[in-house]
């Protein structure tokens, strides 16, 4: 089965889970970038991520070639910003003309998840949302999370 990671990550949260996942499934991995990416930590990325998602400040995505068709299956990955998923995935998946796949979703947050997961899903019709996960404090808990990630891989494999 081929298999695409399609994915953002700010503070590199959701880059550990994505390398789990790549290594796990012999997946592709495509990282999304934005315009004028800076690495930010703490309060910054928090404070920036929120100005992002109310419109304040703009951080359009690289250009980035995608074409779903190859895959089989397509893991996206997110960022939980102020309880919805990161803006720019939101941005990539308006424009990526993903429909008719096996889509499974996971998002990386502290513990303010809300409803994201439903809010992606709402954001991809026509396709077939196989799976789903979320992952809290992927950088502050790495070997329980990479321990959650392999279940996870067992999962969308089949061999539980």
């Amino acid at each position: 089965m081929k298999t695409a990671v399609v994915y953002y990550s700010l503070s590199e949260s959701c880059a550990l889970i994505a390398e789990e996942l790549k290594a796990g499934l012999d997946a592709d991995l495509i990282r999304l970038h934005t315009e004028n990416e800076k690495p930010r930590r703490g309060f910054a990325s928090f404070f920036w991520g929120m100005r992002v998602m109310l419109g304040i400040k703009k951080a359009p995505l690289k250009p980035c070639v995608f074409d779903p068709v190859p895959y089989d299956l397509i893991i996206i990955g997110v960022p939980v910003w102020g309880g919805s998923p990161a803006r720019p995935i939101r941005d990539f998946l308006a424009n990526a003309n993903i429909t008719g796949k096996k889509i499974a979703l996971f998002v990386c947050h502290g513990g303010g998840m809300r409803k994201a997961l439903e809010q992606l899903k709402s954001l991809l019709p026509g396709n077939d949302i196989s799976a789903e996960a979320d992952f809290i404090y992927p950088l502050k808990n790495s070997e329980k999370v990479k321990q959650q990630a392999a279940e996870w891989i067992k999962q969308l494999t089949g061999n539980r």
